[in-house]
């Protein structure tokens, strides 16, 4: 079997069972980062400063940096993910 018969498509379809960072693009990844980040600084920063907690956020540091860094890890693979397709594709268009 050779490549030219096989056919391939980048498309993914989730149906209902869609992560839901599924099509959030790098725009989305880029928040995501920036999110977690300022997450894991206030997480750091309020109780030095006496200031009140995020809701949803635990008191406990290690948790709560913990999440923060999973919120970014996850903007991170999208963002990384988004650009290797962009570049993927500019070498298909090239090729042709």
């Amino acid at each position: 079997m050779t490549d030219k018969d096989v056919e391939t498509s980048d498309k993914q379809e989730y149906g209902a069972d869609a992560p839901w960072w599924a099509d959030l693009g790098p725009r989305g990844a880029v928040v995501l980062i920036a999110l977690g980040g300022l997450v894991a600084a206030w997480a750091v920063a309020a109780p030095s400063l006496g200031l009140g907690s995020l809701p949803f956020i635990p008191d406990n540091l290690a948790t709560a940096l913990y999440q923060a860094g999973t919120v970014v890890a996850i903007g991170v693979v999208i963002l990384v993910s988004a650009l290797l397709n962009r570049r993927r594709e500019g070498k298909e268009q090239v090729r042709d």
